[in-house]
């Protein structure tokens, strides 16, 4: 039986695939332990930029942007992710994450993926090369703990718009599939300013699905829950080349998570909407501080990301 879900929205997509995937799921046994698995899976986005649930239970803001900002760094540094994510502890090599993605996306010796498909856009619009490669066969060859669950992002710019399709190996739909749909989707936005286009689609191929056994409750939890009204989508990116953000925003997470003193009246970016994604990841540095949280919140610009702070605040206050 195809499985297929095209929702305008992370949370009714989440939603959709939680709902259908016990019922059409198979019993599997993999490491990690027992999981419903559907085989074949397509998953679409149309509207890429409602990347993050509203709801209480599957808003991942923090951890999604810290894992974001750690591909962007090309980092494969444990203790830069297990900062947002601690759970990558499981996966390290003498603290080392070898199948980070950041090094095969950004660095060199792949050649710098990214700005190479991005270079190969502006030259030729139609093309149907512009495919980054995640997965190695080596990977299973040199016995990573982890390799990893993307296979390749592919970019098709069509009618003016950039469209990304990505295939999995792998994805836990609970887990793994909030983080995966962000990350790629800001990737997706960033490539299309910098190729000075408008944002399209986005589809997720995936050939095992799964739901473990262990997340099945709280996934039931999460589609009782429901979710905040609108605005469901974050502000659009601003046109132009955005590399030169992304930088400020490395440099400024770097900084926040090894405690640099950046003075009294740090500067930012220069743009509202790369500045309210740098006081996210602020926030993260004082979650157990309400008053501060209070205060970042009320200095953002734009109203979508206030939501998430006020959530953790009010959470603060009621423990």
């Amino acid at each position: 039986m195809t499985f297929v879900v095209s929702e305008a929205t992370l949370d009714d997509l989440l939603h959709e695939v939680l709902e259908k995937l016990p019922q059409a799921g198979l019993m599997t046994r993999p490491s990690r332990g027992p999981a419903l698995e559907v085989v074949g899976a397509v998953l679409e986005l149309r509207n890429p930029r409602a990347r993050l649930s509203r709801s209480a239970s599957r808003s991942r803001v923090f951890s999604a942007l810290g894992e974001l900002v750690w591909y962007l760094s090309g980092s494969d540094d444990l203790e830069h992710i297990a900062h947002y994510i601690k759970k990558y502890r499981k996966e390290a090599t003498e603290g080392i994450i070898k199948g980070a993605y950041g090094p095969r996306l950004f660095g060199e010796d792949r050649g710098g993926q990214i700005a190479h498909i991005t270079q190969m856009l502006h030259e030729r619009p139609f093309t149907r090369q512009a495919v980054v490669q995640l997965f190695d066969r080596q990977d299973l060859e040199a016995g990573i703990k982890d390799p990893p669950c993307t296979c390749t992002l592919q970019f098709l710019l069509r009618d003016g718009k950039l469209n990304l399709v990505v295939y999995m190996r792998s994805n836990d739909a609970f887990m793994g599939l909030p983080h995966d749909i962000f990350a790629f989707t800001m990737l997706q936005e960033m490539v299309a300013r910098a190729v000075g286009v408008e944002l399209g689609t986005y589809q997720h191929f995936v050939g095992s699905l799964h739901l473990y056994v262990d997340d099945q409750e709280d996934a039931e939890a999460y589609l009782a829950e429901g979710w905040h009204s609108p605005p469901e989508e974050m502000p659009a990116m601003p046109t132009g080349d955005p590399w030169g953000f992304v930088e400020y925003l490395v440099t400024l997470e770097r900084e926040l998570r090894e405690g640099t003193d950046r003075g009294s009246e740090p500067s930012g970016s220069g743009s509202d909407y790369w500045d309210d994604l740098g006081k996210v990841l602020e926030a993260f540095a004082v979650l157990r501080d309400p008053a501060q949280l209070a205060a970042i919140a009320d200095s953002m610009t734009d109203d979508y990301y206030r939501l998430y702070l006020i959530d953790r605040r009010a959470n603060l206050e009621a423990s």
